[in-house]
């Protein structure tokens, strides 16, 4: 059953057995011996064409579903599965039942392909484990021995730190929940990875790295489209099991909401994540609690929480990593419903707390932020540009990185993170 579970979904044979699929459905569904046949095909693209952009505006513009446009790969995705979905209820018009269950069959064909494509693009279930969920699933709660001890004074920090004999050679995730015990918020489980030099007996003293993920979505998919624990074994393996201990926290709740990171009618999401969270971990695990050692990042929805949280709260957050973060947060692309759904319409309160204004308002000479973005990913790359150079003209240490052929999707945070880890441990005094 294992070895089922972890078959590719994005290489190999599955990927390619869904392209044979994808293409002999459409060459059956697109050949008939009919003349008008021709122009049912024609009709039938373009009637696709219209319902998919008829959904994306119903989807973003009208229902606010998602606050920026979907991805053009998305939706050109999108396009065969409808079509093969009308041009299979064409052909089942004065057929046999076997015509009709072929047309099914090759209908299905050409859906397969349309999704594996759609989640190629964005990189988030690379495995059935990872579409299940078996493998989250599968994650111990946190148990006290890796927890603090009451008076346990910190350990030496990274620097003057030795690797023990018998060190494990990789970290191990943990999920536990954080309370919003001041903010009354409520979140699903955080996922915890602790490096190699924690599981040692005489823990150094590490740093810490807070992450969001996008919005929809939750905090397991930084462990599947993010790859979250082998992009931190891979470091901790040549910084000699050194690493940040890297929480994956809930901003929102659950996976359709959106609190925009921010204390407003929604919810108090600002204070569970300055305060709440901040206090649990500090109460909780054997950590650093320099600020200069705390860093906070995040992808899409969770790249605009890091900044929110780097700019409101420089105190507790001195480092930043901000993968296709938007240039401010959002409820919809209308940016009046955003500030009417969630303060009433007051502009000033919206804005107060939004990084590009806090940015012209202050400085920050004592922090550092990494912003990345997919090169065809072009209207986050812009926002990435545009945020570069507030934080550069609010004194931040920026490094901006585009990220080559890749898009809005977790290949750019796959592809992204060692150079953003590199950037962090420079800050935190990593052995390098």
């Amino acid at each position: 059953m294992d070895s089922l579970f972890d078959v590719s979904l994005v290489d190999g044979p599955f990927l390619w057995f869904s392209i044979a699929c994808g293409v002999a459905g459409a060459v059956y569904l697109l050949w008939r011996r009919q003349r008008s046949w021709p122009l049912v095909i024609a009709a039938g693209v373009l009637v696709s064409i219209g319902l998919v952009a008829l959904a994306h505006w119903l989807l973003v513009d009208v229902m606010a579903i998602f606050s920026e446009n979907l991805p053009f790969e998305t939706l050109a995705w999108s396009v065969p599965a409808v079509a093969a979905v009308i041009l299979c209820g064409a052909r089942m018009r004065r057929t046999t039942w076997k015509g009709r269950s072929a047309s099914a069959v090759a209908m299905l064909g050409v859906v397969l392909l349309s999704v594996v494509q759609v989640n190629l693009y964005f990189g988030l279930n690379n495995t059935v484990a990872d579409l299940l969920g078996t493998a989250v699933a599968r994650i111990q709660p946190l148990e006290d021995g890796l927890k603090r001890l009451p008076d346990t004074k910190p350990g030496p920090g990274p620097a003057a730190w030795k690797a023990p004999d018998g060190m494990p050679g990789t970290g191990v995730l943990r999920k536990a929940e954080i309370p919003g015990s001041i903010s009354g918020f409520t979140a699903r489980e955080a996922y915890i990875y602790f490096p190699p030099a924690y599981l040692t007996k005489a823990r150094p003293s590490l740093p810490v790295l807070i992450l969001f993920s996008g919005q929809p979505g939750g905090p397991a998919d930084w462990l599947t489209g993010g790859q979250l624990r082998s992009q931190l074994d891979r470091f901790a393996e040549s910084h000699g099991g050194l690493a940040p201990v890297t929480i994956v926290v809930d901003p929102n709740g659950t996976g359709s909401a959106n609190t925009m990171c921010m204390d407003s009618r929604i919810a108090q999401a600002g204070t569970y994540l300055s305060q709440d969270v901040p206090a649990w971990i500090k109460a909780t695990l054997d950590v650093s609690t320099d600020p200069g050692q705390w860093g906070v990042g995040g992808f899409s929805f969770g790249g605009t929480c890091a900044l929110q949280m780097g700019t409101n709260h420089p105190d507790l957050f001195r480092s930043i990593v901000s993968f296709s973060g938007e240039r401010e947060p959002a409820l919809a692309k209308d940016r009046n419903k955003t500030i009417e759904d969630s303060f009433d319409g007051d502009v000033a309160a919206f804005e107060s707390g939004t990084p590009l204004v806090l940015m012209q308002e202050r400085k920050f000479p004592d922090s550092g932020v990494y912003l990345a973005a997919g090169a065809t990913d072009t209207e986050f790359t812009q926002y990435m540009r545009e945020l570069a150079e507030a934080s550069r003209g609010a004194g931040f240490a920026t490094e901006e990185h585009v990220i080559e052929h890749a898009g809005h999707s977790w290949d750019a945070v796959v592809r992204g993170m060692p150079g953003a880890l590199k950037f962090l441990s420079a800050r935190w005094g990593l052995p390098q």
